[in-house]
């Protein structure tokens, strides 16, 4: 096992508590070793990776091209990502510009085990969610809305309920709010 993944599992173990039946099903797909992170392999799906950033009081959110909803950023993990905490930067900048951000703790924020339509020649499958924490200091940062973002805005936290988001998001911004 590559220290990528034994890093992977350390963090999946530790969240364990949080999200158990989750993070079981988790630990199951990273045995099937790097076929769990091609995002080709649509039995049971593929792990993805997702950056939730905070700006005072605003959680940054992208409006998906694909889904017709207001997300965190994030994606595949390419073969080119080091982990899935690199991953989750990567798929930050591409969609939103950001890159000056500094990483909230050093494990996972949130899991999520969440359904993605068919689309093309990807059936029905699975994205396994690994959520990481990041902040942002500077108030003027802009960010531009790239790749898969058809719009990138902040939300103040309090105000997610007006937005059209899912409740995983609404969950994990709960969780991001008590980092801070």
């Amino acid at each position: 096992m590559s220290t990528s993944h034994a890093r992977l599992r350390d963090a999946l173990v530790a969240f364990e508590a949080v999200s158990p039946a989750v993070v079981e099903r988790m630990l199951e797909l990273l045995d099937r070793g790097p076929e769990a992170f091609d995002r080709a392999a649509f039995a049971p799906g593929h792990f993805t990776a997702s950056a939730f950033v905070i700006r005072r009081d605003e959680l940054l959110l992208i409006h998906h091209r694909k889904l017709e909803l207001w997300l965190q950023p994030g994606g595949h993990i390419e073969p080119g990502d080091d982990d899935p905490w690199t991953a989750a930067r990567r798929e930050l900048r591409e969609e939103t510009g950001l890159s000056v951000v500094r990483p909230l703790g050093a494990g996972l924020l949130d899991v999520d085990i969440h359904d993605i339509p068919a689309r093309g020649d990807a059936p029905v499958h699975q994205h396994f969610d690994l959520r990481f924490a990041f902040a942002l200091d500077d108030p003027d940062a802009r960010v531009v809305a790239a790749s898969d973002a058809k719009d990138a805005r902040w939300v103040a936290l309090d105000a997610l309920a007006e937005v059209q988001t899912d409740d995983s998001v609404r969950r994990t911004a709960r969780r991001l709010a008590a980092l801070v």
